[in-house]
């Protein structure tokens, strides 16, 4: 994996990337360009010492230059998330330092030789072999165009009588006011093409470290077989609360009132000789129960499984939520047809359960929901103008994200103090068109 593309939010503190504009991405080009300097110089530290290595000095050197590279990838990674949006696996932690009784020599020892078999030791140091020849050219192209364009434009007006003959600005001969007007006039312009591919660069840049700093595949593969085993744990324990919320209801619900309606209906049967009028209000008695208890059941199974989720997709499902809230509630629904039953399941029990946040605490007068499908991505975001500060790790968010996990899903929430909350949802799966064009295609 070689980088993923975060849009509009980067990282779980929700900051935007990207923010600033073409002045601040030259500013960024420009320490990219400063920090190939620091990137190659640590470099240059884990070339020494494994070549000391025989005589023994690199044992002792490898470690802190080790560390200090991986310092210097840990912060190009977090400036391509800030950046750009360009999330980049990091590799496994470095072997950690020793502690007594073996931080001497024999320690120090191992953990070298650790760190020769770390397959992220050696991808960092084949990025910082070429980020000064490749990355950081990259970054300098916009920024060079502008130092350049600002020399033409800023400083040629006031010092070509001063630069004497042979005083040439890219291929115009600066020796008179026209030309030095014209002189002017292309600084400007070469200022305007370096600003306008800044960000184009930094995402190029953020790409290109991407394939050098992605963590190894063999590391991807314990990632993934962790979280699928955290996964299946998670859909054990979330099946076991649920069926004992389901068994829970109906014993506090319909399993009670069918247990009344059987005393009542006993009770009626004893009275129907010798007192019919109270064996009649007995029964009227009994009708009533056994509605509220028909009531308890339809309650249950539409927790479960909602009718309108079943009959009508995910997008009626969710309009309906909306009319049953007291907000003001608008739903923008482009959904290309029927998505999987866990999936639509899963989306409209996190948009429930975002809603009720929403009209708990947000104080918000309306939200806005919007659900799309595209590149087979279910992407759902919910957004309020409310007062914002939403908790990350509150049990209901915790458990929405527990419930997306096993469909390899995604959430992001974006909620400052003040406001405005933006939560975005995604799930991988295909829709029923899809489908069927698939295996039209394949037909």
């Amino acid at each position: 994996m070689t980088g993923r593309q975060v849009e509009g939010m980067a990282g779980r503190g929700g900051t935007r990337p990207g923010i600033g504009g073409a002045p601040t991405d030259i500013g960024r080009c420009q320490l990219l360009s400063l920090a190939a300097f620091a990137v190659a110089g640590a470099g240059a530290l884990v070339i020494g010492a494994l070549l000391l290595l025989p005589v023994g000095v690199g044992f002792l050197l490898l470690p802190p230059a080790a560390t200090a590279l991986r310092r210097m990838s840990d912060r190009y990674r977090d400036w391509a998330a800030r950046w750009t949006g360009t999330v980049i696996s990091p590799p496994r932690p470095l072997p950690p330092r020793p502690t007594p009784p073996d931080g001497g020599p024999a320690g120090r020892h191992r953990r070298a030789l650790a760190l020769l078999g770390d397959a992220g030791f050696w991808h960092d140091l084949r990025w910082a072999w070429a980020e000064p020849w490749t990355g950081a050219l990259l970054a300098a192209v916009p920024l060079a165009l502008v130092e350049y364009g600002i020399f033409g434009a800023a400083v040629q007006p006031f010092v070509w009588r001063l630069l004497g003959d042979g005083n040439w600005y890219a291929f115009v001969l600066v020796d008179s006011t026209p030309s030095m007007l014209g002189a002017l006039a292309l600084g400007l312009g070469f200022t305007a093409a370096g600003l306008r591919p800044a960000p184009v660069v930094l995402r190029l840049h953020a790409r290109w470290s991407g394939r050098l700093l992605a963590a190894p595949y063999t590391t991807e593969l314990v990632r993934r077989i962790e979280h699928l085993a955290g996964s299946r744990a998670d859909v054990l324990d979330v099946q076991a609360a649920e069926l004992r919320r389901i068994e829970r209801d109906l014993h506090d619900g319909a399993q009670a009132r069918l247990v009344s309606l059987g005393m009542t209906l006993d009770e009626a049967t004893r009275l129907l000789d010798h007192d019919p009028p109270a064996a009649r209000a007995l029964l009227h008695e009994v009708r009533a129960t056994a509605q509220r208890a028909l009531q308890d059941l339809r309650d249950l199974v539409h927790g479960v499984l909602p009718p309108v989720l079943a009959d009508r997709g995910l997008g009626d499902a969710v309009r309906s939520l909306a009319l049953d809230s007291h907000l003001d509630v608008h739903v923008e629904a482009a959904l290309p047809g029927r998505l999987p039953a866990p999936v639509e399941s899963a989306g409209y029990f996190a948009v429930a359960e975002l809603l009720a946040n929403a009209a708990k605490h947000s104080g918000a007068p309306e939200v806005r929901i919007r659900l799309s499908h595209t590149d087979g991505l279910l992407r759902v975001t919910v957004a309020d103008e409310g007062r914002g500060g939403a908790d990350p790790d509150g049990s209901g968010l915790r458990g929405l994200r527990r419930r997306l996990e096993p469909f390899d899903g995604s959430f992001v929430l974006h909620s400052p103090r003040g406001g405005p909350t933006t939560a975005t949802l995604e799930i991988p799966c295909a829709s029923s068109s899809q489908k069927t064009s698939s295996s039209s295609g394949t037909g």
